[in-house]
Protein backbone atom coordinates (compact mmCIF):
# COMPACT_ATOMS: atom_id res chain seq x y z
CA UNK A 1 0.00 0.00 0.00
CA UNK A 2 1.57 2.86 -1.09
CA UNK A 3 1.44 6.33 0.31
CA UNK A 4 -1.06 8.04 -1.21
CA UNK A 5 -3.60 5.05 -0.95
CA UNK A 6 -2.64 4.87 2.87
CA UNK A 7 -3.49 8.90 3.23
CA UNK A 8 -6.95 7.91 1.12
CA UNK A 9 -7.45 5.04 3.46
CA UNK A 10 -7.10 7.06 6.70
CA UNK A 11 -9.39 9.84 5.21
CA UNK A 12 -12.07 7.06 4.09
CA UNK A 13 -12.05 6.58 8.53
CA UNK A 14 -12.01 10.39 9.21
CA UNK A 15 -8.61 10.16 10.37
CA UNK A 16 -5.90 12.86 9.35
CA UNK A 17 -3.28 11.64 11.11
CA UNK A 18 -2.96 8.14 13.21
CA UNK A 19 -2.70 9.63 16.64
CA UNK A 20 -5.20 12.10 15.99
CA UNK A 21 -8.14 10.33 15.25
CA UNK A 22 -11.44 12.72 15.55
CA UNK A 23 -12.78 10.77 18.54
CA UNK A 24 -9.41 9.34 19.89
CA UNK A 25 -10.29 8.87 23.91
CA UNK A 26 -6.27 8.57 24.63
CA UNK A 27 -3.30 11.46 24.35
CA UNK A 28 -0.19 10.38 23.10
CA UNK A 29 2.88 12.44 22.48
CA UNK A 30 4.06 10.07 19.83
CA UNK A 31 4.87 11.07 16.39
CA UNK A 32 2.69 10.85 13.30
CA UNK A 33 4.29 7.64 12.15
CA UNK A 34 4.75 6.08 15.44
CA UNK A 35 3.14 2.32 15.46
CA UNK A 36 1.33 2.72 18.69
CA UNK A 37 -1.00 0.97 20.97
CA UNK A 38 -3.11 4.13 21.16
CA UNK A 39 -2.96 4.66 17.85
CA UNK A 40 -4.13 1.04 16.50
CA UNK A 41 -6.92 1.37 19.09
CA UNK A 42 -8.32 5.00 17.70
CA UNK A 43 -8.07 2.93 14.50
CA UNK A 44 -9.69 0.21 14.98
CA UNK A 45 -12.78 1.89 16.59
CA UNK A 46 -12.71 4.38 13.54
CA UNK A 47 -12.68 1.43 11.10
CA UNK A 48 -16.03 -0.27 13.26
CA UNK A 49 -17.66 3.23 13.04
CA UNK A 50 -17.10 3.60 9.60
CA UNK A 51 -16.53 0.88 7.11
CA UNK A 52 -19.96 -1.74 7.47
CA UNK A 53 -19.37 -5.45 8.39
CA UNK A 54 -21.92 -6.49 5.29
CA UNK A 55 -22.11 -9.34 2.99
CA UNK A 56 -23.66 -7.80 -0.15
CA UNK A 57 -21.17 -8.73 -2.70
CA UNK A 58 -22.17 -12.37 -2.21
CA UNK A 59 -26.17 -11.34 -3.28
CA UNK A 60 -25.41 -8.99 -5.42
CA UNK A 61 -23.05 -11.41 -7.60
CA UNK A 62 -19.74 -9.52 -7.21
CA UNK A 63 -16.66 -11.49 -7.36
CA UNK A 64 -15.05 -11.40 -3.83
CA UNK A 65 -10.85 -11.40 -4.40
CA UNK A 66 -8.76 -11.35 -1.60
CA UNK A 67 -5.60 -9.43 -2.99
CA UNK A 68 -4.29 -5.94 -1.28
CA UNK A 69 -5.35 -3.88 -4.00
CA UNK A 70 -8.73 -5.41 -4.62
CA UNK A 71 -10.00 -5.23 -1.23
CA UNK A 72 -8.50 -1.38 -0.98
CA UNK A 73 -10.41 -0.67 -4.78
CA UNK A 74 -13.78 -2.30 -2.28
CA UNK A 75 -13.26 -0.46 0.81
CA UNK A 76 -11.50 2.93 -0.04
CA UNK A 77 -12.25 3.36 -3.65
CA UNK A 78 -15.57 1.85 -3.75
CA UNK A 79 -16.64 2.70 -0.01
CA UNK A 80 -17.77 -0.20 1.30
CA UNK A 81 -17.31 -3.09 3.76
CA UNK A 82 -17.04 -6.71 3.41
CA UNK A 83 -16.99 -9.93 5.76
CA UNK A 84 -13.78 -10.82 7.55
CA UNK A 85 -11.30 -11.51 5.32
CA UNK A 86 -11.65 -8.30 3.35
CA UNK A 87 -11.76 -6.41 6.53
CA UNK A 88 -9.53 -8.08 8.20
CA UNK A 89 -7.12 -8.47 5.44
CA UNK A 90 -7.45 -4.18 4.54
CA UNK A 91 -6.83 -3.22 7.79
CA UNK A 92 -3.52 -5.37 8.08
CA UNK A 93 -2.28 -3.77 4.98
CA UNK A 94 -2.90 0.03 5.97
CA UNK A 95 -1.43 -1.13 9.82
CA UNK A 96 1.54 -2.77 8.09
CA UNK A 97 1.98 0.32 5.78
CA UNK A 98 1.65 2.34 8.98
CA UNK A 99 4.93 0.12 10.76
CA UNK A 100 2.92 -2.21 12.79
CA UNK A 101 3.91 -5.66 12.41
CA UNK A 102 0.78 -7.79 11.38
CA UNK A 103 0.39 -11.30 11.76
CA UNK A 104 -2.33 -13.25 10.07
CA UNK A 105 -4.30 -15.83 11.64
CA UNK A 106 -6.66 -18.38 10.98
CA UNK A 107 -9.83 -19.15 13.72
CA UNK A 108 -12.93 -21.54 13.70
CA UNK A 109 -16.06 -20.00 14.73
CA UNK A 110 -18.07 -21.42 18.03
CA UNK A 111 -20.95 -23.20 16.64
CA UNK A 112 -24.21 -24.69 18.60
CA UNK A 113 -23.15 -27.44 20.65
CA UNK A 114 -19.57 -27.29 21.11
CA UNK A 115 -19.06 -27.31 16.72
CA UNK A 116 -16.76 -25.35 15.01
CA UNK A 117 -16.77 -24.09 12.12
CA UNK A 118 -14.68 -25.14 8.74
CA UNK A 119 -10.58 -24.35 8.54
CA UNK A 120 -10.24 -20.73 7.56
CA UNK A 121 -13.49 -19.79 9.58
CA UNK A 122 -12.31 -16.15 10.03
CA UNK A 123 -9.28 -14.10 9.68
CA UNK A 124 -8.09 -11.86 12.99
CA UNK A 125 -5.02 -9.84 13.32
CA UNK A 126 -2.08 -10.33 15.57
CA UNK A 127 -0.54 -6.74 15.68
CA UNK A 128 2.82 -5.89 17.47
CA UNK A 129 2.86 -1.79 18.55
CA UNK A 130 6.40 -0.39 18.37
CA UNK A 131 6.95 -0.88 22.43
CA UNK A 132 6.32 -4.79 21.65
CA UNK A 133 2.94 -4.89 23.32
CA UNK A 134 0.53 -7.08 21.50
CA UNK A 135 -2.85 -7.46 20.62
CA UNK A 136 -6.03 -8.83 18.86
CA UNK A 137 -6.94 -6.53 16.62
CA UNK A 138 -10.55 -7.59 14.72
CA UNK A 139 -12.82 -5.45 12.28
CA UNK A 140 -14.17 -8.21 10.97
CA UNK A 141 -16.40 -10.14 13.46
CA UNK A 142 -19.62 -8.02 13.57
CA UNK A 143 -20.50 -7.71 17.50
CA UNK A 144 -17.14 -7.72 18.96
CA UNK A 145 -14.74 -5.92 21.28
CA UNK A 146 -14.67 -2.07 19.93
CA UNK A 147 -10.94 -2.24 20.71
CA UNK A 148 -7.98 -4.67 20.79
CA UNK A 149 -7.47 -6.91 23.26
CA UNK A 150 -4.01 -7.25 25.02
CA UNK A 151 -2.83 -10.38 23.17
CA UNK A 152 -1.00 -11.91 26.17
CA UNK A 153 -3.86 -11.36 29.02
CA UNK A 154 -5.82 -14.19 30.81
CA UNK A 155 -7.66 -12.34 32.81
CA UNK A 156 -10.76 -10.49 32.30
CA UNK A 157 -10.77 -7.80 29.98
CA UNK A 158 -13.04 -4.89 29.98
CA UNK A 159 -14.96 -3.47 26.27
CA UNK A 160 -17.89 -1.22 25.28
CA UNK A 161 -18.96 -4.68 23.59
CA UNK A 162 -18.76 -6.67 26.74
CA UNK A 163 -16.37 -8.34 28.88
CA UNK A 164 -14.06 -10.42 27.07
CA UNK A 165 -11.13 -13.49 27.66
CA UNK A 166 -8.61 -15.12 25.88
CA UNK A 167 -8.33 -18.99 26.99
CA UNK A 168 -5.61 -21.06 26.23
CA UNK A 169 -6.97 -24.62 24.42
CA UNK A 170 -3.80 -27.04 24.14
CA UNK A 171 -1.76 -24.72 20.84
CA UNK A 172 -4.73 -22.41 20.23
CA UNK A 173 -6.85 -20.10 21.79
CA UNK A 174 -10.49 -19.42 22.99
CA UNK A 175 -11.66 -15.87 22.77
CA UNK A 176 -14.68 -15.60 25.01
CA UNK A 177 -17.35 -12.56 25.08
CA UNK A 178 -19.21 -12.93 28.46
CA UNK A 179 -18.34 -16.17 28.68
CA UNK A 180 -19.42 -17.27 25.59
CA UNK A 181 -16.96 -18.58 23.08
CA UNK A 182 -16.59 -16.87 19.71
CA UNK A 183 -14.16 -18.25 18.14
CA UNK A 184 -10.76 -20.50 18.39
CA UNK A 185 -7.66 -19.20 17.20
CA UNK A 186 -4.50 -20.78 15.91
CA UNK A 187 -1.36 -18.90 16.29
CA UNK A 188 0.58 -20.22 13.30
CA UNK A 189 1.30 -17.15 10.88
CA UNK A 190 -0.80 -17.03 7.63
CA UNK A 191 -1.12 -15.32 4.59
CA UNK A 192 -3.88 -13.92 2.91
CA UNK A 193 -4.08 -16.20 0.08
CA UNK A 194 -4.68 -19.28 2.52
CA UNK A 195 -7.85 -17.55 2.99
CA UNK A 196 -9.31 -17.80 -0.26
CA UNK A 197 -10.88 -21.16 -0.05
CA UNK A 198 -13.05 -20.16 3.21
CA UNK A 199 -14.09 -17.05 1.00
CA UNK A 200 -15.43 -18.75 -1.47
CA UNK A 201 -16.78 -21.56 0.91
CA UNK A 202 -18.62 -18.95 2.77
CA UNK A 203 -20.39 -16.98 -0.45
CA UNK A 204 -21.21 -20.16 -2.18
CA UNK A 205 -22.77 -22.65 -0.41
CA UNK A 206 -25.78 -23.39 0.73
CA UNK A 207 -24.87 -24.64 4.30
CA UNK A 208 -23.19 -20.64 4.79
CA UNK A 209 -24.94 -17.96 7.08
CA UNK A 210 -23.55 -15.63 4.35
CA UNK A 211 -25.32 -17.03 1.52
CA UNK A 212 -28.54 -17.55 3.52
CA UNK A 213 -28.73 -14.28 4.68
CA UNK A 214 -28.17 -10.57 4.26
CA UNK A 215 -26.12 -8.32 6.64
CA UNK A 216 -24.67 -4.74 6.68
CA UNK A 217 -23.73 -3.37 10.46
CA UNK A 218 -21.60 -0.68 12.18
CA UNK A 219 -20.95 0.49 15.40
CA UNK A 220 -22.45 3.53 16.02
CA UNK A 221 -21.18 6.65 17.24
CA UNK A 222 -22.60 6.59 20.97
CA UNK A 223 -21.21 2.65 21.24
CA UNK A 224 -24.36 0.60 20.10
CA UNK A 225 -24.86 -0.81 16.67
CA UNK A 226 -27.23 -0.26 13.86
CA UNK A 227 -27.88 -3.36 11.73
CA UNK A 228 -29.58 -3.77 8.19
CA UNK A 229 -30.79 -7.54 7.96
CA UNK A 230 -32.46 -7.87 4.79
CA UNK A 231 -35.27 -5.50 5.30
CA UNK A 232 -35.25 -5.13 8.95
CA UNK A 233 -33.12 -2.33 10.73
CA UNK A 234 -32.44 -2.72 14.23
CA UNK A 235 -30.91 0.09 16.11
CA UNK A 236 -29.37 -1.05 19.25
CA UNK A 237 -27.71 1.45 22.33
CA UNK A 238 -25.37 1.09 24.42
CA UNK A 239 -27.38 0.66 27.46
CA UNK A 240 -28.83 -2.53 25.10
CA UNK A 241 -31.97 -1.30 24.21
CA UNK A 242 -33.16 -2.26 21.03
CA UNK A 243 -35.64 -0.74 18.22
CA UNK A 244 -36.89 -2.47 15.42
CA UNK A 245 -38.42 -1.73 11.72
CA UNK A 246 -39.32 -3.35 8.63
CA UNK A 247 -38.67 -1.06 5.61
CA UNK A 248 -41.36 -1.48 3.16
CA UNK A 249 -40.02 0.13 -0.29
CA UNK A 250 -36.88 -0.33 -2.20
CA UNK A 251 -36.20 3.17 -2.33
CA UNK A 252 -36.60 2.82 1.96
CA UNK A 253 -34.10 -0.13 1.83
CA UNK A 254 -31.20 2.21 -0.65
CA UNK A 255 -31.92 5.36 1.43
CA UNK A 256 -30.38 3.16 4.46
CA UNK A 257 -27.64 2.06 2.79
CA UNK A 258 -26.87 5.27 1.54
CA UNK A 259 -27.27 7.03 4.32
CA UNK A 260 -26.74 4.98 7.36
CA UNK A 261 -23.52 2.89 5.78
CA UNK A 262 -22.07 5.03 2.70
CA UNK A 263 -23.45 2.65 0.51
CA UNK A 264 -24.83 3.45 -2.93
CA UNK A 265 -26.68 0.71 -4.36
CA UNK A 266 -28.02 0.19 -7.93
CA UNK A 267 -30.45 -1.88 -6.94
CA UNK A 268 -31.51 -3.75 -3.60
CA UNK A 269 -29.73 -7.03 -2.87
CA UNK A 270 -31.74 -10.00 -2.11
CA UNK A 271 -31.40 -13.42 -0.92
CA UNK A 272 -32.03 -16.00 -3.93
CA UNK A 273 -34.48 -18.81 -3.40
CA UNK A 274 -33.51 -22.21 -4.14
Amino acid sequence: MNSSQVDAYLRRLGVEHPEHPADATATTDSSATDPTAAVLSALQVRHLRTVPFENLSVHLGEEIVLEEERLWDKVVGARRGGFCYELNGAFAALLGALGFEVTLLAARVHGGEGRLGIPYDHLALRVRAVDGSEWLADVGFGAFSHFPLAFGERGEQDDPGGVFRIVERGPDLDVLMNDEPQYRLETRPRELGDFVAGAWWHSTSPASHFVRSLVCSRVTEEGGRITLGGRTLKVTGCDGRREERELGTDEEVLAVYRETFGIELGRVPAVRED
